[in-house]
């Protein structure tokens, strides 16, 4: 478990991008994918609910769907992530919009458990159409996950809120956010990646609009793409090449469930070839 402050932790990334180098985060819903991350060196890995169903086999999305007290299933991902951990800070997804939890309590929760930080997940940012729209009318808006993050950031703890747009990368500048996580939608590829996605040019284009929003807010905020067609490291490269002003790339499906699915089927695969 590491113990740094989060000024300590923002020193380090911004001495990365200064020598040329991206940030790297990672989603990790087990264990063994914390403990072979933190062995390539990256830079943050993030825990929440999507990752545990993410490994079993399961769309990311469940994580936005009642099949579990998301927050608690956090809590207890951390406990099986938070030990093995030694140098890499680790943020808790949070389910912000949360009507069963005092947030200001349920983070210091989080803080004392040995959380570096946090990110909003699950998030309404991914719905869209009359049901978002309802979900706002009726107090369960993205407006709770910009409070989360600003309470967070009260508490000095590490920000890396996921935006969908310029206007949601304002407010969450505006509530004191460290890192922005630009959101281009559910991954694709795989055997349960999505199919609907926008194009790596379109991604620019957003990324481009969410990096200006933020920093017209905070000039110095750190901005990462993550997620939908940007699915391998050549995805990214693209994006990061064609859009030089971002610091770096968060990967969740994109590093351990497509580097799980195609790893273990070709090593069964090899397994099953052997002949008498």
């Amino acid at each position: 478990m590491l113990k740094r402050t989060r000024a300590e932790i923002m020193e380090d990334f911004k001495k990365e991008i200064e020598e040329g180098k991206i940030l790297v985060g990672v989603g990790a819903g087990t264990g063994i994918t914390a403990k072979c991350s933190e062995k390539a060196d990256v830079d943050m890995l993030i825990i929440y609910n999507s990752g545990r169903f993410r490994m079993a086999g399961r769309g990311s999305l469940s994580g936005l769907l009642p099949y579990g007290d998301a927050n608690k299933i956090v809590q207890e991902m951390g406990q099986e992530v938070l030990p093995i951990v030694k140098k890499t800070p680790v943020l808790a997804g949070v389910c912000g919009t949360d009507p069963f939890r005092i947030m200001d309590i349920f983070l210091k929760q989080l803080k004392d458990q040995g959380f570096n930080g946090v990110q909003n997940f699950p998030t309404v940012g991914l719905i869209d159409g009359k049901f978002r729209a309802n979900l706002e009318e009726t107090g369960m808006g993205y407006e709770l996950e910009v409070d989360m993050i600003r309470k967070a950031h009260e508490l000095d703890m590490l920000t890396c809120p996921y935006v969908f747009d310029p206007e949601q990368a304002k407010a969450m500048a505006e509530a004191g956010a460290d890192i922005l996580v630009a959101h281009m939608g559910l991954t694709t590829k795989g055997s349960i990646g999505a199919e609907t996605a926008v194009t790596l040019d379109d991604c620019c284009v957003k990324i481009r609009e969410i990096i200006a929003a933020g920093r017209e807010v905070n000039p110095d905020i750190l901005v990462i793409c993550h997620g939908g067609p940007i699915a391998d490291p050549e995805d990214a490269e693209y994006v990061i090449k064609n859009v030089p002003e971002i610091d770096g790339f968060f990967g969740a499906s994109s590093i351990e469930r497509l580097a799980s699915e195609r790893g273990m089927t070709a090593q069964a695969s090899a397994f099953k070839a052997i002949e008498k």
